[in-house]
Order: C-alpha cells, then sequence, then structure tokens
C-alpha cells in the first residue's frame, strides 16, 4: 500500500474522533508553548540585564579600601582607610586603558529647601563621573576644575531630591540648599534615570565635588573609593591590572603581600547576573520540557487505545492483503499528524506568548 493510501486512511481515521485528537495534541501544544515561552522569557531578562548594566556603564570599574588583613583577620572597606588623592592622581596619570576616573566619598543627611527637607545622600567627584555612570546634565552646568580646587560649596541636584525639596516645581538653579548646616549652592539638575535592575532610585542622588565633601562635611583626607573607566569593554581586564600594578606600586606593598583595595568591575556583575539567568532559564525550561514529556505519552497511550479499539478493522485489513508494516506505518502517520499539528501550533502560540 503507498503512502498517499495510507495518509488518507490516518486523516479520515483522526476525522472521526476530533475531539481525542484535540485533547491529545493539547498535551503537545500546551509543552511546546511552555517550552519556548521560558527560553524566551529567559533570554529577555538576560538581555534586560545586560541593558541595565549598559545605562550604568558596561565598562565601569570600582576600586574599594579594604580587604587587607591584620593579624591573619581581613579587614572590611569600613575599617581600613588604603585610598587617597595621590592615588587616583597616579591612576589618571599613569594608566592607559583608563579613559576617565572619578574619586568618591559620600555622606547621607538632610537637605533642607525653607520648609522642605529630605534624607539623601551627596556624593563627593570629579566632572569625569558624568562619562563613567552616564549620568548627564538636564539643566544649569556641570561644576569646573576651580570648584573643586577651591572645595566650592555647589551641587547638582537628582530628579527625586529636587520634586522633595521644590514641590512648588520652581527652577531650583541658583538656589541655595543646606545639607544639615552646610549652604550650598545648586549649579545643575541631573538627566532623570529612573530605578535601576535592583529596584534603587537612581535620581536620588546630590552631587558635589569631592573636595567638598572631603574638607567641609567628612573632614577627611581619604578616599572611600574611586570609579574608572576602561577605553572599551574588551580592556576592562587589562585596566584592571594596570590599576593593580599602580596602587600596589603607590602603596608600596612587596611581592606576595595581599592587596590593601578591592577592584570590582561591570563585567564580573554582568556575568554572574547572566550566569544565575542561564541557570534559572534552564530550570523553567526542564519543568515545562516535563509538559512536553506528558504530552508525548499522552500521544502514545491514545495510540494504544486506538489499536485496542480497531482490532476488528486491522483483522479485516490483513484479510484482505494489508501486511503488518503498512498497519503500524498507518498508526505511526497518525500520531505524526498529532505531534507534528500540535508542535506547529505551540511555537505559534510560544512565540506570541514571547513576544
Amino acid at each position: 500500500m503507498n503512502f498517499a493510501n495510507l495518509l488518507k486512511i490516518a486523516l479520515k481515521a483522526l476525522s472521526n474522533n476530533k475531539l481525542r485528537c484535540f485533547l491529545t495534541m493539547l498535551g503537545i501544544i500546551i509543552g511546546v508553548a511552555s517550552v519556548i515561552t521560558m527560553l524566551a522569557i529567559g533570554q529577555g531578562s538576560k538581555d534586560s540585564i545586560r541593558a541595565q548594566i549598559s545605562e550604568m556603564g558596561s565598562n565601569m570599574i570600582m576600586i574599594h579600601p579594604g580587604n587587607m588583613q591584620r593579624g591573619g583577620v581581613r579587614q572590611s572597606a569600613d575599617d581600613t582607610q588604603t585610598l587617597e588623592v595621590a592615588d587616583y592622581e597616579a591612576i589618571r596619570d599613569k594608566a592607559r586603558y583608563v579613559t576617565a576616573i572619578s574619586p568618591s566619598v559620600n555622606s547621607g543627611g538632610q537637605f533642607i529647601n525653607g520648609n522642605n527637607n529630605y534624607p539623601s545622600t551627596v556624593y563627593g567627584i570629579t566632572p569625569d563621573y558624568l562619562d563613567i555612570r552616564k549620568v548627564s546634565v538636564a539643566d544649569g552646568e556641570m561644576f569646573t576644575e576651580q570648584d573643586i580646587k577651591s572645595a566650592a560649596k555647589v551641587c547638582l541636584l537628582g530628579q527625586t531630591v529636587i520634586d522633595n525639596l521644590f514641590p512648588d516645581g520652581s527652577n531650583p538653579i541658583g538656589r541655595i540648599v543646606r545639607f544639615n548646616k552646610i549652604p550650598m549652592k545648586v549649579v545643575g539638575t541631573l538627566t532623570p534615570k529612573g530605578t535601576n535592575s535592583m529596584g534603587m532610585d537612581q535620581d536620588d542622588v546630590v552631587l558635589a565635588p569631592y573636595t567638598t565633601v572631603m574638607k567641609r562635611i567628612l573632614a577627611t583626607d581619604h578616599l572611600q573609593g574611586l570609579f574608572a573607566s576602561a577605553i572599551d569593554e574588551e580592556y576592562t581586564d587589562q585596566a584592571i591590572d594596570e590599576i593593580t600594578e599602580i596602587l600596589r606600586e603607590q602603596h608600596k606593598l612587596k611581592e606576595g603581600a595581599d592587596d590593601d583595595f578591592d577592584i570590582r568591575s561591570q563585567k564580573e556583575l554582568s556575568e554572574m547576573l547572566s550566569s544565575t539567568s542561564d541557570m534559572l532559564t534552564v530550570l523553567l525550561a526542564c519543568i515545562a520540557g516535563i509538559s512536553l514529556l506528558v504530552g508525548g505519552i499522552g500521544i502514545m497511550n491514545i495510540m494504544y487505545v486506538s489499536v485496542t479499539e480497531r482490532t476488528r478493522e486491522i483483522g479485516l485489513r490483513m484479510s484482505l492483503g494489508a501486511r503488518g508494516i503498512d498497519i503500524l506505518s498507518q498508526f505511526l502517520i497518525e500520531a505524526v499528524i498529532i505531534s507534528v499539528t500540535g508542535g506547529i501550533i505551540g511555537v505559534i502560540l510560544g512565540i506570541r506568548a514571547g513576544a
């Protein structure tokens, strides 16, 4: 018996049991759609993570004090003061794989404007910080190098701080706000960025010259950290090695001694989050694959029942000369039609759900 005749017989048999055929396909449809949807969700989350990190600066490098052992005990960044302005200047002048670098010091406190007050954090930085963190000035201007040298009491406000200190919508440029008891002139505002992938408000920030925060607020000569930017994301590792070498030389660390600073990059964070996302995607795909397996077992079970119900038909066909391979081929064609049709519908539904 040729394939065309077997196909006609299989289609007729399926059409005689439309409801059972549909319910059998349903397992395959749900299984395929679930697998595609889960993979799409996983890939979408990975792309979202990469986009969020790219907005913060995919080639950003963070240097913090700490990781120094004292008496066999590793000290935290809060217990060590190993970064100084001289370290910042050395990296700025010597590092070839670094395009921008900024010191970082910060202090939390209450910002006050008339009867309005809001708790926030002031970050002491340099203009390079804007390029490193992908931040831009919306209105006004960035403070100058002269402001840094003179530790001028100037600042730029994020949108969240503006909304709380100037609820009437007035322009904050040129106005004086107080940080605790220190008056600071607002010279600019920052472009709103919203929340990041960690749920943190990126607009709840105030920027000021790092010298102002160090001398007038913290009264310290040590830096809490450094932010740097590699010339390109692919050169991040070279930039980290270069910064490590410069800082070890600056701190006069002997060969074999532990670093008294800690360096992290956005590349490491991206790889870690992507790895976590991949693991969750595989887990979800495996769970969805179980429903696909159940759908396949359902088809096998229905075909077994169908063979049992149609023993008289099979016997009649064999008495008319049908071979065993012809009978087997007919039921295999029915199973393939159900599987392929269910798979195609599942793919369509999965693509639409994951879009």
